[in-house]
């Protein structure tokens, strides 16, 4: 019997629920029957109305599940006494840890929110499941990690060690901690590298968000290195089913792991990471082509240097995912676009 079928009707923690990914897990969950309770501190890094609005469609009389089915706490990851009650109360046999301090240009600036969230807020998390008997561990981390790594495509079997932003160092210190705690107590961890992910719902601080609102506003939309950048980008529903296959696969110590040459992605600890991508990078004008067809109107585009802490390309080596889940993510970009466009003017109007 599959750990998820195990559970049933026990509590899943989904941290970051009113956040873009958490959302959508929130919902998956919810929709096979499922347990969820969700905490998020709501901070204003873009509009919190665009998160209270995801959860009022997590709501019970949204979701057609019965009262009990989701509770969401308002609450943040870095207040140590009030996380460990909500494990002590609770006592998760799943955690998904999908809150994060995101944006890699956002770090430059605030760095102390990555520090509070990302590093102190994930050391509660990991103690929170050692004491309090969690299965199974997921966190999310990014595919910011291969930093100044050039071999592509992006492999979780390469070592990640020169990230190029403060983000990118705080997701790699989350994978470090999780396998010390692996190594430790035996506690089985998943990391999820996620790249670029986009649809219904997403965050307004990326690009396709960004260049749909600006286009449909008259305005012109910025594009970084004059346009020569390449980006995974994976649809949301595709990261979704990754990370739900991933939950229900406890990850085991690999008896062929070896000192000499470490494979970085796994351990003779209960540790695993996996990248979740497309496995098709696209050329940011190619993007930006195929949004200028979904909304019907060409986009005025303002020529911009390379950004501190933004890479060139990213490009996700799937292959642990497909052995391991036998899931690969194949949204295509024409589709996804589209369906965030039409879910954009739904949401805020066609202009």
């Amino acid at each position: 019997m599959s750990l998820l079928s195990q559970i049933k009707g026990q509590p899943i923690l989904v941290t970051g629920a009113a956040g873009f990914i958490g959302f959508h897990l929130s919902r998956r969950l919810l929709a096979e029957g499922h347990v969820v309770v969700g905490l998020d501190n709501v901070n204003d890094y873009y509009d919190p109305r665009l998160k209270e609005s995801r959860l009022d469609r997590l709501a019970p009389e949204a979701t057609g599940q019965p009262d009990d089915a989701f509770t969401f706490i308002r609450g943040d990851l870095a207040d140590r006494p009030a996380m460990r009650a909500l494990f002590e109360k609770y006592k998760f046999p799943i955690v998904v840890n999908l809150a994060a301090q995101a944006g890699v240009r956002y770090s430059i600036e605030n760095p102390e929110s990555y520090i509070d969230a990302n590093l102190v807020g994930f050391g509660n998390i990991l103690e929170g499941c050692r004491h309090f008997g969690t299965q199974h561990l997921v966190y999310a981390s990014s595919s910011s990690v291969y930093g100044a790594n050039t071999t592509m495509p992006f492999s979780v079997n390469d070592p990640v060690n020169h990230p190029v932003s403060l983000y990118a160092a705080s997701k790699k210190a989350n994978e470090l901690m999780a396998h010390t705690y692996s190594h430790l107590y035996s506690m089985p961890t998943t990391g999820l590298r996620f790249f670029t992910v986009y649809g219904p719902w997403g965050r307004p601080d990326m690009a396709l968000y960004k260049f749909t609102k600006a286009i449909l506003e008259g305005r012109p939309i910025d594009v970084y290195n004059n346009g020569v950048m390449q980006r995974d980008f994976t649809y949301i529903d595709d990261i979704i089913e990754g990370v739900v296959r991933v939950m229900d696969r406890k990850p085991a110590g690999d008896p062929d792991w070896s000192s000499d040459a470490p494979n970085p992605s796994t351990s003779r600890a209960p540790y695993k990471l996996y990248n979740i991508g497309n496995n098709q990078p696209v050329e940011l004008m190619k993007l930006i082509t195929t949004l200028e067809d979904a909304i019907g109107t060409k986009a005025e585009k303002n020529m911009m240097p390379m950004q501190p802490g933004d890479v060139h390309a990213t490009w996700a080596d799937v292959d642990d995912l497909i052995a391991d889940t036998g899931f690969k993510p194949d949204t295509q970009i024409e589709v996804g676009v589209k369906n965030f466009v039409d879910w954009y003017r739904g949401y805020n109007g066609p202009a």
